[in-house]
C-alpha cells in the first residue's frame, strides 16, 4: 500500500472508524488486551463487530479477536502483518479460525475489498 506503516498501525489499533466503521460506533483504548466495539452499515443492516487485542508490536503488527454474525458468534482471529516497502507498506492479513467453511470463503472474498477501500479512504481516494 502507498501508506506509510505509522498510518496503517493506527488505523487498525485505534483509527478503523476512518475507513472501516461506520461513523460514531468505534469504542476502543487500542491497548493490548482491551476490547473494541464498532458496527458496519451494509445494505441497510448493522453489523456488530467485537473483540480484543491479543498482542500488539508497534507499526509491525496487531493481532485482534474478531467476532460477528459473519463467523456465527465465533472468535476468529485476525493477524495484520507490516512491513515497509518501497516507500509504502506491505499489508499481510491474515484470519483464522471460522467455524465453517462457507464463512471462511466469504471472508476470503471480502478482505480485499475491505482492504482497497482502506487505502483508497486513508490516501483520501474515497
Amino acid at each position: 500500500m502507498a501508506v506509510p506503516i505509522s498510518v496503517l498501525y493506527r488505523a487498525w489499533k485505534e483509527n478503523i472508524d476512518q475507513w472501516f466503521a461506520a461513523p460514531g460506533t468505534l469504542m476502543t483504548q487500542g491497548e493490548l488486551n482491551t476490547a473494541y466495539f464498532f458496527e458496519t452499515h451494509f445494505q441497510g443492516q448493522r453489523h456488530p463487530h467485537y473483540g480484543r487485542f491479543l498482542r500488539l508490536e508497534f507499526e509491525r503488527l496487531v493481532e485482534m479477536t474478531w467476532v460477528t454474525a459473519a463467523v456465527g458468534g465465533v472468535e476468529t482471529v485476525v493477524t495484520v502483518e507490516l512491513t515497509p516497502k518501497d516507500g509504502g507498506t506491505l499489508l499481510h492479513l491474515t484470519h483464522a479460525g471460522f467455524p465453517d467453511e462457507a464463512s471462511r470463503k466469504r471472508h476470503a472474498g471480502a478482505w480485499p475489498g475491505v482492504l482497497e477501500q482502506m487505502e483508497r479512504k486513508i490516501t483520501g481516494g474515497q
